[in-house]
């Protein structure tokens, strides 16, 4: 039977599990003593709310107009009706190659070729690892073109709760600025701080009566340089999501225009190299020379 993420890839460490499809490299399941740490999707469905995709080359949304870059024309096509913009990149529904697999890691990369949405030859590897500290991606991006090339990098991992929603669950943010956006949720150019605001979620409280659909930035980092949200649920567990300083931007999504059965039973935390609209703004985005390569990490463990 082929399934829609097709090929699964299992990986374990102790009371750890997790597993990883090969069409967008996603990361489908992981649970900790049989307890979801991010909710998931089942073998036969398609990933829906970009559950557990990566977002190349470029995450969140981008406005279908025509954009440059290195003397090359790009339009991307629009996917989201609601909002007409491109969502997430195009990796997504991409199958990938595994190139690695041992008991708690996997890696798996893609040879993205040019297209008329990018237009420029750029491969992507993602490693998925189980040890102490949870489950940890690391990324590598390299250059395979002749010419200087842009990107954004984003993950879609939703947080899981114990209860049947996220009421009475709390969440904290360690973010001091978040990012303006329109009616169709792209930038309008303002970083706006948090203090004061309904956004603020510095201090952890409670996600009751918020609909959240917000990228922040200005991330307070601990010593080593990890920025670092949480969500706690009514019954007490507590989920931790972690990024390293190559992810300056999380977006926070409270599922409030999902299918039903998936409306508010999750919260997304999505690490993100840039904002929305980035590869036409130029705002952030990350540019590589041929033959350059960049990585970056980010975790989620259940503490």
């Amino acid at each position: 039977m082929t399934l829609p993420t097709g090929e699964q890839i299992a990986i374990a460490h102790g009371d750890q599990r997790a597993v990883i499809g090969e069409v967008g490299a996603t990361l489908r399941t992981y649970v900790q003593g049989g307890v979801a740490v991010l909710e998931g999707f089942v073998a036969d469905e398609r990933s829906t709310g970009g559950r557990g995709q990566v977002l190349f080359p470029w995450p969140n949304r981008m406005s279908g107009d025509i954009w440059e870059f290195s003397e090359r024309r790009a339009r991307p096509a629009l996917d989201e009706p609601a909002t007409m913009t491109a969502n997430h990149g195009v990796v997504r529904w991409r199958a990938f190659h595994v190139d690695a697999f041992n008991q708690n890691r996997c890696v798996l990369s893609l040879l993205l070729h040019p297209s008329p949405a990018y237009p420029f030859l750029i491969s992507i590897e993602v490693a998925y690892h189980l040890g102490a500290l949870g489950l940890t991606t690391t990324t590598t991006v390299t250059n395979r073109d002749e010419v200087p090339i842009p990107f954004g990098l984003g993950f879609h991992p939703y947080l899981a709760v114990t209860t049947p929603s996220i009421e009475g669950a709390t969440l904290e943010v360690p973010a001091g600025a978040f990012v303006e956006t329109n009616e169709r949720l792209l930038p309008t150019g303002a970083i706006l701080p948090v203090a004061g605001m309904l956004h603020d979620f510095r201090v952890a409280k409670s996600i009751n009566g918020h609909e959240i659909n917000t990228t922040y930035t200005e991330l307070v980092r601990d010593n080593s340089g990890m920025a670092t949200a949480v969500v706690t649920d009514a019954n007490g567990q507590t989920v931790e999501l972690s990024v390293d300083r190559n992810f300056p931007y999380l977006q926070v999504y409270t599922g409030d225009q999902l299918e039903k059965g998936r409306r508010r039973t999750s919260v997304a935390i999505e690490p993100m190299t840039c904002p929305p609209e980035a590869l036409r703004s130029g705002k952030d985005v990350i540019v590589l020379e041929p033959g350059q390569r960049w990585a970056a990490s980010w975790r989620v463990r259940r503490v």
